[in-house]
């Protein structure tokens, strides 16, 4: 194998691909990025697999002579991010998994691994579905989903995002068990979708957040159009351009969501979201010398909420917002980073807070545009 590539491509994507290598491989092979040169498309494959994700990318190189070899993906990282700009040799000899990288004046040999050892990445059953998504759809839900995903692996249901879609709407919604977001965006229009395709609209998986943070950064590249969603009952498969991302689907089933959010509310408040968001940044900074929990005032007389924290012997801060109050006076607390991180993906500049009481869950919906909730649970006040 012999091919010339450009040092800031080749260091873009192993950056890319090796976000899906494994940090405990199991087998030495597993630490490593698999690298194809095809002479005839004169492209260069990179593919890094863990056996739940994987990452595939291809980009243009000159390609002089095909051939296939696995590299340790962080010493080649290493190695190639800090080369000079400049074009980039990788050679390796018949039958041989020795790779020798030159740039510039700089010659490295490193040791790699035959290809032979390399899983295949899985493949859709023949009785899988393909469906065609909006990138800005998808970026739209996975921003205003992700964050409330769980870490805690006992609940690996909860580690995902629960994805469903009909014929207009796209749907994510994502617990860790005190917090709920959900949001709703629209489905592609026909015009976007192939010539030719065969469009399926009945979606719903439940997605490992892992691999969804790694879509997220390839649709981060690609802001219009749609891409190709394949999947069955334990696979799904993101094509974008010459980009792929394969995923493990979790497995069992995702909570009843929908029942758990209130229906009617005693009291509204109506409140500029940034103006919130600075006081409770500023006031938070008390909250994280006791307990990071802030108590919320309702103030219907005067039309306003203040934030207050008191930390004993320590300080006490207090900040009031204007606000938009019906139904009665309520003292209610929050987690200062549950509370914080709702407010930062509601996509309005006002947002209403919904809430019955201090001890039952609250919802906060952004006044126009998209159709999000974002439910917490307020934080028992002991006097």
């Amino acid at each position: 194998m012999r091919l010339v590539c450009s040092q800031s491509q080749l260091t873009a994507n192993l950056s890319l691909v090796s976000r899906a290598v494994a940090s405990r491989p199991t087998h030495p092979v597993l630490g490593n990025i698999r690298i194809d040169a095809d002479h005839k498309s004169q492209m260069l494959g990179l593919i890094a697999f863990d056996l739940n994700l994987g990452i595939q990318v291809g980009f243009p190189a000159q390609v002089i002579e095909a051939g296939s070899i696995t590299l340790p993906a962080k010493l080649l990282n290493d190695i190639v991010s800090r080369l000079p700009d400049e074009e980039v040799t990788l050679m390796v000899d018949p039958g041989k998994t020795m790779a020798m990288i030159t740039c510039g004046s700089g010659r490295y040999q490193l040791h790699g691994l035959s290809v032979e050892e390399f899983p295949e990445l899985p493949q859709i059953a023949e009785d899988g579905e393909t469906a065609y998504l909006p990138v800005q759809s998808l970026i739209d839900g996975l921003n205003a989903s992700l964050f409330a995903t769980s870490s805690d692996e006992t609940k690996r249901v909860l580690t995902g995002v629960h994805v469903t879609a009909n014929a207009d709407r796209l749907e994510f919604a994502a617990t860790d068990g005190h917090r709920l977001s959900v949001i709703q965006t629209k489905f592609l229009d026909v015009d976007d979708v192939p010539v030719g395709s065969d469009i399926k609209t009945n979606l719903e998986v439940t997605i490992p957040a892992r691999a969804l943070r790694e879509l997220e950064r390839i649709l981060n590249q690609q802001t219009e159009g749609a891409i190709a969603v394949r999947f069955d009952q334990s696979q799904m498969i993101f094509q974008c351009a010459n980009q792929v991302l394969t995923s493990r689907l979790l497995d069992g089933g995702y909570p009843n969501y929908r029942q758990l959010i209130p229906t009617q509310f005693e009291r509204q408040v109506t409140v500029e979201r940034k103006a919130l968001i600075s006081a409770l940044d500023r006031i938070s900074v008390l909250a994280d010398q006791k307990n990071n929990i802030v108590k919320i005032s309702i103030n219907a007389t005067s039309q306003e909420i203040a934030l207050s924290v008191e930390a004993p012997d320590l300080a006490n801060g207090k900040e009031s917002l204007p606000a938009q109050v019906s139904g009665d006076d309520l003292e209610i607390a929050f987690n200062t980073k549950y509370l914080m991180d709702g407010l930062k993906a509601l996509p309005s500049n006002e947002i209403q807070i919904q809430l019955n009481s201090a001890t039952t869950p609250v919802v906060l919906v952004p006044i126009g545009g998209v159709k999000m909730s974002y439910l917490i649970m307020p934080v028992q006040i002991r006097n």
